[in-house]
């Protein structure tokens, strides 16, 4: 067999693996439509991936009721008692002397202010407004870090969900020239090849086929991932993605680093802060409230009552007022003030927490981003081109003589390692930018 021959077989056996891997690295990716069979699929597109989570998105959406039922708690701290209205009759069974009149009957009428006036005075009604619209401003916050989570959730997946598409296209075209290899392979047995070196082709094209499955299953659960983030319910379509959010680019917000004024815009930005402050100040309210709550509940009320009519009525005409109001002897609400003190001290210490993992997030999501940034953009500068030079040299070298095909197929192998662990590379650098969007409460990626 000449060496011509082996060379041949042996590019048919890897040509789609350096096919594929070209189309990989190159930064021009072609559209989901131009590279899938399947092109008559709906189509998602980042941004409307990214206003569908701020929509739709089951965490957002609840959230969201908690809001209003915060808003529906003020409306009903702030609300006025409604007086109590009593009425009824009366009628005088016996009565003493001839100058009554037992058969009369009479009416007994009372309004009472169910503590109106009190409430106001006291500013009871005022302190529990206040801490019910502090815990609407909780209800405020946690709603807007429900966003801010699950959109760098979506924003995640996305770029996942298009890298397992890449996946699925790239092990396509590699089990396609490896189907076509199999068969001119065939051809040229036994007169050229032997039946060791057809089995080594069939056995690659095999595996190709089997790549093919695996990345098909895993490009569905991301999407399943996906939609299901999105707030996609009932049947779940087949979709595609852009693939084009895979190119590394550095937001403008990120061009220059100052660690220390992106901890101090993190703090002033962060929901989740903003809803621990809340929480302190509503629990600021409740110890006032609740000292405030061991002034007396006063009730006034103004009663009227009359029976019969004329000199010899039972019960003139009468107009009298009613105070009552429970005497503090026993017991001066010490359990609802050491109640609200404890839940200031929880709610002080959560804050802390918060304003703790504040600046670790940031911290976390910068290394993460920084060292990404480095490793892309080595790749990017020099190590993609390195990996493809050294595969171009050796192969001419293989074909001189010069080099064995164990040197070349190594050559090969490195190539594809390099071009695969970029792109896994890129998903990770994009990763860490959604990451810190998160920690900052801030879009970097529209």
């Amino acid at each position: 067999m000449t060496r011509r021959t082996v060379v041949a077989i042996v590019l048919a056996g890897i040509a789609a693996s350096f096919h594929a891997t070209v189309a990989f690295a190159d930064t021009s990716v072609a559209s989901a439509d131009e590279r899938h069979p399947d092109a008559g699929r709906s189509r998602l597109t980042f941004p409307e991936a990214v206003h569908l989570a701020r929509t739709r998105g089951f965490d957002v959406l609840a959230a969201g009721a908690g809001v209003r039922g915060a808003e529906a708690d003020v409306r009903a701290a702030g609300a006025p008692p409604n007086p109590m209205l009593t009425a009824g009759g009366l009628r005088t069974l016996a009565c003493e002397g001839g100058a009554c009149d037992p058969l009369a009957w009479g009416v007994t009428v009372s309004v009472a202010d169910q503590g109106l006036l009190e409430g106001a005075l006291s500013r009871k009604r005022a302190l529990r407004e206040a801490v019910a619209k502090r815990g609407l401003d909780m209800s405020t916050a946690a709603r807007a870090d429900a966003e801010r989570i699950l959109v760098a959730q979506v924003k995640t997946q996305y770029v996942q969900t298009a890298a397992a598409q890449v996946r699925l296209a790239f092990a396509r075209d590699v089990a396609a020239t490896l189907k076509r290899s199999v068969d001119v392979n065939r051809v040229r047995y036994p007169r050229v090849i032997d039946e060791g070196q057809l089995a080594r082709v069939e056995q690659e094209a095999l595996k190709a086929e089997q790549q093919v499955a695996r990345a098909a299953r895993d490009l569905r659960q991301q999407q399943i991932e996906l939609l299901v983030l999105v707030g996609t319910t009932g049947l779940l379509p087949e979709i595609d993605v852009d693939e084009s959010v895979l190119r590394a680019r550095t937001p403008d917000a990120l061009e220059h680093l100052d660690r220390a004024a992106l901890v101090r815009e993190a703090l002033a930005r962060r929901p989740d802060r903003r809803g621990a402050l809340a929480r302190e100040a509503r629990a600021d309210a409740q110890v006032a409230l609740a000292k405030r709550q061991r002034v007396p509940d006063v009730s006034l009320a103004v009663q009227y009552n009359q029976q019969g009519a004329g000199a010899n009525a039972p019960q003139p005409a009468s107009v009298g007022v009613a105070v009552g109001l429970p005497l503090p002897l026993l017991y001066q609400q010490q359990g609802e003030i050491r109640r609200a003190e404890a839940d200031r001290e929880v709610a002080l210490v959560e804050r802390r927490r918060v304003e703790a993992l504040v600046g670790g997030d940031v911290e976390s999501a910068l290394n993460a981003f920084v060292t990404a940034r480095e490793v892309v953009q080595r790749y990017e500068g020099a190590l993609l081109e390195r990996a493809r030079r050294a595969r171009e040299i050796t192969e001419i070298q293989f074909a001189a003589g010069s080099a064995t095909l164990t040197d070349m197929l190594d050559a090969q192998r490195s190539f594809v390692q390099v071009n695969g662990d970029y792109n896994a590379e890129l998903v990770f650098f994009w990763t860490s930018v959604f990451q810190l969007e998160q920690a900052l409460g801030k879009e970097l990626v529209p």
